[in-house]
């Protein structure tokens, strides 16, 4: 594998779907990401985690992520940094706004060709459309191999990886060349913690938007006199789309609504450790066929 081997994560900040209120929808039948808290999105710290083991093992390899969003987003950026990430690109700006997969897909694809990386890791899915497609059609888009439901990176060759991948009925190893695009499994390691010295160091990361919004801010300040600071933003101009597969427009897939679906057990009991309740449960459970 090349020195100087640059590996780009695909992440996305997240609405925190799992308490969802009355305004979670928009008018227009999108998700109002602003009635929500932000995260990041688990799967894409999993994939994170596999782009930063690779930079360990490969002298010289860089970890960028790459999210589109609002401004806001520059936050997982921020967080990727601390923990071991040397940068990230934030693509925003109003066209991208109301994107599906497929103008998602679109938009990270021309930022990409910009960009131009040795491979390119993200999560299987996000947690706000459990679609599993913006890294398949990533991959499409660029014309280049792909290993889905990535588990572990076994091996690194000078022009390919060899890669576990988890599978319902067991697991496969296969060799990919690169240049790639890898999609990981929330069965792969999770992501390690952040670093102190590195959130003391990075904290002041800023994105243009950022440091435009309150340039004479000391964090402004510092991240202009440090490039190291400075988080790359990509306006849609900067990336050379086609308006007309961007946001809405670009978007054939619709959102009608979501539900929070709570659920309740129908019935509880209680049990103690005598001998006579565990072998009243022990034979519910083998009529029941749970076990046996």
């Amino acid at each position: 594998m090349k020195n100087q081997l640059k590996i780009v994560v695909l992440a996305k900040q997240v609405p925190d779907t799992r308490n969802v209120g009355k305004d979670a929808m928009t008018p227009e039948g999108t998700v109002n990401r602003a009635a929500l808290p932000a995260i990041f999105n688990p799967e894409d710290l999993n994939a994170l985690e596999m782009a930063l083991s690779l930079k360990d093992r490969v002298e010289g390899a860089t970890v960028h992520i790459l999210t589109m969003g609002p401004q806001r987003a520059a936050d997982i950026i921020r967080d990727a940094m601390f923990r071991g990430a040397d940068g990230g690109y934030l693509l925003s700006g109003r066209e991208f706004a109301g994107s599906d997969t497929l103008a998602t897909s679109y938009a990270l694809s021309c930022a990409l060709r910009k960009i131009g990386p040795d491979i390119i890791i993200a999560g299987r899915q996000a947690i706000d459309g459990d679609t599993a497609q913006v890294g398949p059609q990533v991959a499409e888009k660029l014309a280049l191999p792909q290993v889905t439901y990535a588990e572990e990176i076994v091996e690194i060759k000078d022009a390919s990886l060899v890669i576990k991948r988890r599978l319902s009925s067991g697991t496969e190893v296969v060799e990919c060349p690169v240049p790639a695009v890898v999609t990981v499994n929330a069965s792969a390691p999770e992501c390690r913690p952040r670093n102190a010295k590195r959130v003391m160091k990075f904290k002041c990361a800023l994105a243009g938007s950022e440091i435009a919004a309150a340039p004479d801010s000391e964090a402004a300040q510092r991240a202009v006199a440090k490039p190291y600071l400075q988080i790359v933003e990509f306006a849609a101009a900067d990336v050379d789309p086609d308006p007309r597969q961007l946001g809405l427009s670009g978007s054939p897939t619709k959102v009608k609504k979501i539900e929070n679906v709570v659920f309740q057990a129908k019935e509880a009991k209680r049990l103690t450790a005598a001998d006579e309740d565990i072998n009243s449960l022990m034979v519910e459970l083998i009529a029941s066929h749970t076990l046996g």
